[in-house]
């Protein structure tokens, strides 16, 4: 039997046990709206995800080809259609996730206004987004399955036993909406113990996967941008735990959690390291410090020194009270990072890089898995990266090396549209689109994001509208930009009411209210000018 059917007959015996008070209850019905709202809680949701995580890393584990994908959300709405489309233009949902973006939470979810990434807003409305995510998701599920009851029932009533059959099939076989989300919990807003408390709201919400990163919270920066601070090992474990506690605390037992370093950008940190024996790693860190040797005699009042072997030496501390890190070491101290990491516990690493190449990536990944064998990235394909400019480069300095005259191109203006349709241009973009696939291959990345797509998108599809619209195209701005282009293709919001959820109103009156009920969805609602289908 069926879920669908085992739902109508416990709902059923239910009923039987209330009797007569319970006489006007559908046990259909009822059944119908117990499916369409499989995920109870926040915790339902994040076990669900968790699971499907730990599966998609042995899968990459045992096949690179493998890897993973999201796209960042700032609203639920982005990611639910995310996901409707997904499932439209591919079928299933398998290895897609959701990011929730710092950085948008900032620029585009805070009272405060846009913000600069420094952690400035509020840390709940972080929490607050994973929820909202997740509701939509679940409204997605709600609304599919709302179609595919309405398509049972017509069957039935039109004696078609064959099609009753086939939509009843669909039912048994659903695949949710509800996927992963990858949630970024900046440099945990605080110490250990307010990062702990802000990890437990974001699991409740549903959250199976952390990101946290390596930078002091309170100077915490944009990872592509200047004047990146980091912490030494201690701190950054301490968070690492606390992330972990709060999943076993909540029963989320195979939670995930991604350490970020941002070590290959940051040459400055606020602390030296606590050393307790000669060679751990808080003398390690110590040793990528920009020092000088000094004498007693050498000292100046309020100097801070440290014993280095059998000298003393004094760190470079600059008039912020920060100390610098010797030049050239970004690469070493990002390796260190992701090796320490992973031995405190964290399950996936995230490397933010300056440029998108996936040579560089690969040499540091490859010295973590000498220590560390099954070391896996996120990595962040990020929109702040000139990507097309990136690329001609690398292809321009790869012919070069190789001998290949390139006198016709122009390294530093590669960027120009006079280049598009040349040789180099097009081996760029087949590089670019082929990067995902490379990198998971060649450099270990499970997991490909982009944090800020949606926030792109939106500013350039409103651009094009504005342009149309209160220019001279006018309405036609808008039909022949939007609305036409969602007809065609098949955008389920054409019809708006019914993805803001109208239909599946209409149903719960008809539940509640029988004969009585005063729908929206009759022959005077002017979305059945769009038809079925969508």
């Amino acid at each position: 039997m069926s879920q669908y059917q085992n739902e109508i007959k416990a709902v059923a015996a239910v009923k039987e046990q209330y009797g007569a008070p319970w006489g006007a209850i559908n046990p259909e019905s009822a059944a119908r709206m117990r499916i369409q709202n499989r995920f109870k809680t926040g915790l339902d949701v994040a076990k669900y995800t968790a699971k499907i995580m730990r599966e998609d890393m042995a899968a990459y584990d045992a096949d690179s080809a493998k890897y993973t994908q999201s796209l960042g959300c700032w609203h639920g709405f982005v990611g639910q259609q995310k996901l409707i489309s997904i499932k439209k233009h591919f079928g299933t949902t398998k290895r897609r996730y959701l990011y929730l973006s710092g950085w948008m939470v900032a620029a585009l979810r805070s009272d405060f206004g846009p913000l600069p990434d420094q952690s400035m807003h509020e840390k709940t409305v972080v929490a607050d987004l994973i929820e909202e995510l997740y509701t939509f998701l679940r409204q997605a599920d709600a609304r599919e399955m709302g179609g595919l009851f309405r398509e049972l029932d017509a069957a039935r009533e039109a004696g078609d036993k064959a099609k009753e059959a086939a939509v009843q099939a669909k039912l048994d076989n659903f695949e949710t909406h509800v996927v992963p989300i990858i949630a970024d919990i900046d440099a945990g807003f605080g110490n250990e113990e307010a990062t702990y408390l802000l990890a437990k709201k974001m699991i409740e919400a549903g959250a199976c996967c952390l990101q946290i990163e390596n930078q002091v919270a309170d100077e915490k920066q944009c990872g592509h941008q200047d004047g990146k601070v980091t912490v030494p090992h201690a701190n950054f474990h301490s968070k690492l735990r606390a992330l972990r506690y709060a999943f076993l605390e909540l029963g989320i037992d195979d939670g995930v959690i991604v350490a970020r370093t941002d070590s290959l950008g940051a040459g400055l940190t606020k602390e030296i390291a606590v050393v307790r024996e000669a060679g751990d790693s808080g003398d390690i860190y110590n040793g990528f410090l920009d020092v000088e040797e000094v004498t007693v005699a050498d000292m100046q009042q309020g100097d801070v020194v440290i014993k280095r072997g059998d000298k003393i030496v004094r760190p470079k501390r600059l008039p912020s009270g920060l100390y610098q890190f010797r030049k050239g070491t970004g690469e070493d101290r990002c390796v260190f990072d992701c090796i320490e990491a992973l031995k405190a516990g964290a399950d996936l690493l995230w490397i933010e890089t300056e440029k998108p190449h996936v040579g560089q990536i690969k040499g540091m990944v490859d010295r973590v898995r000498e220590v560390i064998p099954n070391a896996k990235l996120v990595y962040n394909n990020s929109p702040s990266f000139n990507w097309t400019l990136n690329f001609r480069q690398q292809v321009f300095d790869a012919w070069k090396n190789e001998g290949k005259d390139v006198a016709a191109y122009d390294r530093a203006n590669l960027m120009s549209a006079e280049y598009d349709s040349t040789e180099l241009s097009i081996e760029a973009d087949r590089r670019i689109q082929s990067f995902q696939r490379d990198g998971s291959r060649d450099a270990g990345i499970f997991h490909h994001l982009i944090t800020l797509p949606t926030y792109h998108t939106t500013a350039l599809s409103v651009d094009n509208l504005a342009k149309e619209y209160f220019g001279e195209q006018g309405m036609l701005g808008y039909v022949g930009g939007v609305q036409r282009k969602e007809i065609r293709q098949g955008i389920a919001c054409v019809k708006h009411q019914n993805m803001a959820g109208s239909d599946i109103g209409d149903d719960h009156k008809e539940y509640f209210s029988g004969e009585n009920a005063l729908k929206a969805s009759g022959k005077d609602n002017t979305m059945n000018q769009f038809g079925g289908g969508h």
